[in-house]
C-alpha cells in the first residue's frame, strides 16, 4: 500500500481505514516512511481531523508496534492501575497516588515521562534521589511490584515504538495540539503497560496545553472514549492548572514535598484535594472499594497510618535508591547554593499567578529542558508558594527561589514579582476539581 495514496485519502478528508493506520504505524517502525511522508499524514490528520473510530484504530496500532505487558504470570497481588496527568507546573500527584493506591491493594506500574518546555516530568523528579532506576530492567521492575506494589519508571525503547517516532515528528511539524494525536500517543504507552484501569487528570488553565475548559472537555472526553473502545476502562476529572499545584515547583523541592505530604508533615488543601480524589477514583474502578465514600477513607487511613509513605520508602530501595531515604530525605536531596526569598512589594491579596511562566522560570534556573538532549540540574526551582486568594503584608514571603548563583537567583526574583499579581480586594479561590468525565 502507498504512503503516498495514504496521505492523499487523508488529505481529501476521508476516513482511514484500520489496514490504512496499520500501513502507517508499521512504515513509523519499520522505516519504510520517510520523515516527509510521516510528517505529511501527521499534518493531513491534524488539518482533517480524525473520527473516533480511527482514533481507536491508531491508538491500538501504536500499542501493538512492541512490547504489550502481560502481568498474568508475575502472580501480582491485585488490580493493575495506573493514572496519567496532561501535564503541570508543580504536579507531584504521582509520587504520592502511586504508593497510596499500592497501601490499598493495587498494583502499579507506572510509566512516567521527562519534562519537556514548561511542565515538569515525573522521571526527572525520581531522578534527584541518588541510586533510582529510571529505566530498570523487567526482574527489577517485578521485584518493585512485588515489595512495594508500585514502581514509578520511564517508557522503555520496546514500548509503543511508533509512538516516539510519531511525536518526534509531531514535536517538529506544529502537529502537538491535535487532540486525536495526543490521544492515541498517550494510551498507546498505557494500553502497552497491560492496565486494567486508568485515570486522566487533564489539566486546565494558565499553566496547562489546554487552556479553556472546553478544550480540556473535548480532550478529557477524547481520551475516555477512545480508551473504553480500546478495551481500557478509563474516567477522567479536569483540575485546575491556573497556580502552582502545592508549594514547590522544581525536581528535587517536589520530591521533598511529596514526602512531607505523606509523612503528614506539611500538607497543601489543593494537592490533598486531588491526590484523594484521583486515588479513590482507581480505587474504585479496581474493585478495591465499594463507594466513593469508602474509597477516600481509604486513602485518608494509608496516609494516617504511614502504610503510603512505607510503600514509597520501598518502591525508592527497590529501584535503587536509598533504604532510609524517607528517614532522611534533605540528606539524600542536594540544596541549592542560593535561596533567596521573594518578598511582597505590598500588602493584599494574592489574585493571579501566570503558571505557565512560572514553569518556564523553572527552566531558565536550570531545572527543566529546551532540548531533550538538555542536562537538569535538581536542586533548582520554588518553594514556599503563597496561594491564590492568600491575604501577604508588604514584605511577606511569596515564594522562596533555589538557584545555583546569585545572578540566576535575582532574575527568577524578579520574574516571579512580575507573574504573581497582588490586588487590593481579595477574590473567590476556584475550586481545584473542576469535573469528572466517565463517557
Amino acid at each position: 500500500m502507498l504512503a503516498q495514496e495514504i496521505i492523499r485519502i487523508k488529505r481529501d478528508g476521508h476516513t482511514l481505514a484500520r489496514a490504512h493506520i496499520d500501513a502507517f504505524v508499521r512504515g513509523l517502525v519499520d522505516g519504510s516512511w520517510s520523515e516527509g511522508q510521516a510528517a505529511a499524514l501527521a499534518m493531513a490528520m491534524f488539518l482533517k481531523g480524525m473520527s473516533r473510530a480511527e482514533t481507536v484504530d491508531l491508538t491500538l496500532a501504536m500499542t501493538h508496534s512492541g512490547l504489550v505487558m502481560d502481568w498474568s504470570t508475575a502472580k501480582l497481588n491485585g488490580p493493575v492501575l495506573d493514572k496519567h496527568s496532561t501535564g503541570g507546573v508543580g504536579d507531584k500527584v504521582s509520587l504520592m497516588l502511586a504508593p497510596i493506591v499500592a497501601a490499598c491493594g493495587g498494583v502499579v506500574p507506572m510509566i512516567s515521562g521527562r519534562g519537556l518546555g514548561h511542565t515538569g516530568g515525573t522521571l526527572d523528579k525520581l531522578a534527584s534521589i541518588p541510586g533510582y532506576q529510571c529505566a530498570p530492567d523487567v526482574p527489577t521492575l517485578q521485584r518493585a511490584l512485588h515489595s512495594a506494589g508500585c514502581a514509578i519508571i520511564g517508557q522503555t525503547a520496546d514500548l509503543a515504538p511508533a509512538d516516539r517516532r510519531l511525536y518526534a515528528i509531531r514535536d517538529v511539524t506544529a502537529t502537538v495540539e491535535s487532540v486525536p494525536l495526543i490521544t492515541a500517543s498517550i494510551l498507546s504507552k498505557k494500553l502497552a503497560a497491560g492496565l486494567q484501569a486508568l485515570v486522566m487528570d487533564v489539566k486546565v488553565g494558565n499553566g496547562a496545553f489546554a487552556d479553556s475548559l472546553a478544550m480540556a472537555t473535548t480532550l478529557a472526553e477524547s481520551l475516555v472514549q477512545v480508551a473504553n473502545g480500546a478495551g481500557l476502562p478509563t474516567r477522567a476529572w479536569l483540575t485546575d492548572m491556573n497556580q502552582v499545584l502545592g508549594s514547590t515547583c522544581g525536581n528535587a523541592l517536589e520530591v521533598l514535598e511529596a514526602v512531607q505530604f505523606l509523612r503528614g508533615d506539611a500538607v497543601d488543601p489543593r494537592l490533598l484535594d486531588v491526590t484523594r480524589r484521583l486515588s479513590a477514583e482507581l480505587l474504585l474502578m479496581g474493585g478495591l472499594a465499594g463507594d466513593e465514600a469508602r474509597a477516600l477513607q481509604q486513602v485518608d487511613d494509608a496516609l494516617r497510618s504511614g502504610r503510603a509513605l512505607e510503600q514509597f520508602a520501598r518502591m525508592v530501595a527497590a529501584l535503587g535508591g536509598p533504604a532510609d531515604f524517607c528517614e532522611r530525605p534533605g540528606h539524600y536531596l542536594p540544596p541549592a547554593p542560593v535561596q533567596l526569598p521573594v518578598l511582597a512589594p505590598r500588602a493584599g491579596f494574592v489574585a493571579d499567578m501566570a503558571t505557565r511562566d512560572i514553569g518556564l522560570a523553572v527552566v531558565d534556573l536550570g531545572g527543566g529542558r529546551r532540548m531533550a538532549s538538555d542536562t537538569i540540574d535538581p536542586r533548582v526551582g520554588f518553594s514556599q508558594f503563597a496561594q491564590l486568594g492568600q491575604a501577604v503584608r508588604a514584605g511577606e514571603v511569596l515564594a522562596v527561589v533555589h538557584a545555583a548563583d546569585a545572578s540566576a537567583a535575582a532574575l527568577a526574583r524578579q520574574t516571579l514579582l512580575e507573574k504573581i499579581q497582588i490586588h487590593e480586594h481579595s477574590s473567590a479561590q476556584r475550586p481545584v476539581m473542576l469535573k469528572r468525565i466517565t463517557t
